[in-house]
């Protein structure tokens, strides 16, 4: 029972030395920059501009997309954050595709269409 009691004090003593304290901050976080005036969307939300970057994947969306009928341009661009997962996106000028956006979806290397 003594240790029971003593159990308690302790675990109720702990939560005490948590008040007080005051969460960190969250980090700023960048503005979104629009891509020229007057480019809006139909909704009316500017239209970001996502500069070109290479992944290790994007030789292999560059492929998948000729394959889907999709080529030109300046290749499969990395949209996303390098990372286990990541997102690519390749636009259409030549081909069936022409005038269209090819993204594909990769996992550890493993990608797929989206």
């Amino acid at each position: 029972m003594k240790r029971a009691l003593v159990l308690v004090a302790v675990l109720l003593g702990g939560c005490t030395s948590f008040k007080g304290r005051v969460a960190p901050a969250p980090a700023p976080v960048a503005a979104v920059k629009p891509a020229a005036p007057g480019l809006l969307d139909p909704n009316g939300t500017p239209i970001e501009r996502v500069p070109f970057r290479t992944g290790v994947s994007s030789a292999t969306v560059e492929k998948m997309a000729k394959q889907a009928g999709c080529g030109g341009g300046q290749g499969a661009g990395l949209v996303t954050e390098p990372g286990p997962v990541e997102v690519y996106r390749m636009r259409c000028e030549e081909g069936p595709m022409r005038g269209k956006v090819f993204t594909a979806r990769c996992e550890l290397r493993q990608c797929a269409k989206m």
